[in-house]
C-alpha cells in the first residue's frame, strides 16, 4: 500500500473518531440540558436518596466533622438531602443547566447554601485540592466513563480526593441483555405525558448498542401534540460486573462491600443496580 493510500486511511480513521467522539459528547450532555424535565422525570426516584443519606448519616455519626464530595450532583436531588442532615457537601457536575437549577435551590434555602459548594467541571480532571471522608458518584454518572483512559483519569481523581480511611461509593445499572439486543430501528412507545414546557407529548425510545465500545445510546423522541418534534440522546457505557471489579482493582480501589438495588443487602441474580463501596489501596 502506498504512502498516499496509507495517509488516506489514517485520515478517514481520524475523521470517524472525531465524529464518534462528538456524538458521545452530545449524548453525554443532551439529557441534562432541560433541568425542569429532568427533575420532573425523576421526582419519584427516592430509594437512592434514602440509601445515600442513611449511609452518610451513619458514618458521620462517628466523626466530629464529615465532608462529602458528590460527582454528578446535577440539580441537587441527592446533594440537598445530604446537606439537610447537616453535612458539608461539595457537588461537581459538567452540566451548566443542572447547576443553575441547584444554585437557584440554594438561594431559596440560605441555611443549606452555607453547607454546599458547587463546582462546574469535568470529573476526570478537576482537582479540588482537598480530601473528603466520603466520595460519591451517583445515579449512573460512572457510566459516562466511556474508555479505559476515562476510568483511569477518574479513579486517579477519586484517590486524590479521598482521606485516609475514606470511602468511595458509586452505583451503576447492571447491563440488561434485552436493551442490548433491541432493533435500533424499532421505536418503543410509552404513554403520553405532560412535558413541563411543551405540554402533552407523544413519547418513544430507540436503543442502539455498539458491542465494541460497549456503549448503549437511548434516543428519546418527543412529539408535542402542538409543536415540533425533537430527539434527545443519552449514552451510557455498559460495565459488566467482573469487568468493573478488574478495573477498580487495577486502578488502586478495593471493593469492601457490594449492595443491590439500594438496600443494604448483597446483590442477587435479579439485581438491577449495583452499589460499590471502595477504599484506596495504599501502595
Amino acid at each position: 500500500m502506498g504512502d498516499r493510500a496509507t495517509r488516506s486511511l489514517l485520515g478517514e480513521g481520524l475523521r470517524l473518531r472525531v465524529q464518534r467522539d462528538a456524538a458521545l459528547e452530545a449524548a453525554t450532555d443532551a439529557h441534562y440540558t432541560d433541568a425542569a424535565y429532568y427533575e420532573r422525570t425523576y421526582a419519584d426516584r427516592e430509594r437512592d436518596i434514602d440509601y445515600y443519606v442513611a449511609l452518610a448519616a451513619d458514618r458521620a455519626a462517628k466523626s466530629r466533622s464529615y465532608h462529602v464530595l458528590e460527582y454528578g450532583c446535577g440539580s441537587g436531588r441527592i446533594t440537598l438531602p445530604l446537606a439537610r442532615i447537616g453535612l458539608e457537601v461539595t457537588g461537581v457536575d459538567r452540566s451548566k443547566p443542572m447547576l443553575t437549577q441547584l444554585r437557584a435551590a440554594l438561594r431559596r434555602e440560605p441555611v443549606l447554601a452555607k453547607r454546599v459548594t458547587v463546582r462546574s467541571g469535568d470529573m476526570r480532571r478537576m482537582r479540588l485540592r482537598r480530601r473528603f471522608d466520603l466520595v460519591l458518584c451517583t445515579f449512573n454518572t460512572w457510566l459516562h466513563l466511556y474508555s479505559r483512559s476515562d476510568v483511569e483519569l477518574f479513579c486517579a481523581r477519586v484517590r486524590d480526593h479521598l482521606k485516609r480511611g475514606g470511602l468511595f461509593v458509586f452505583d451503576v445499572s447492571v447491563p440488561d441483555p434485552r436493551d442490548l439486543h433491541c432493533d435500533p430501528k424499532r421505536r418503543y412507545r410509552a404513554p403520553r405525558f405532560r412535558h413541563p414546557s411543551a405540554g402533552v407529548v407523544r413519547y418513544a425510545e430507540r436503543f442502539r448498542y455498539e458491542p465494541l465500545s460497549q456503549v448503549l445510546t437511548v434516543t428519546m423522541e418527543f412529539e408535542p401534540l402542538d409543536g415540533e418534534r425533537w430527539e434527545t440522546p443519552l449514552a451510557h457505557r455498559q460495565f459488566f460486573p467482573q469487568e468493573l471489579e478488574a478495573l477498580l482493582h487495577y486502578n488502586g480501589l478495593a471493593i469492601v462491600d457490594l449492595h443491590g438495588d439500594f438496600g443494604f443487602e448483597p446483590p442477587d441474580s435479579d439485581t438491577e443496580t449495583l452499589i460499590y463501596h471502595c477504599r484506596t489501596v495504599r501502595r
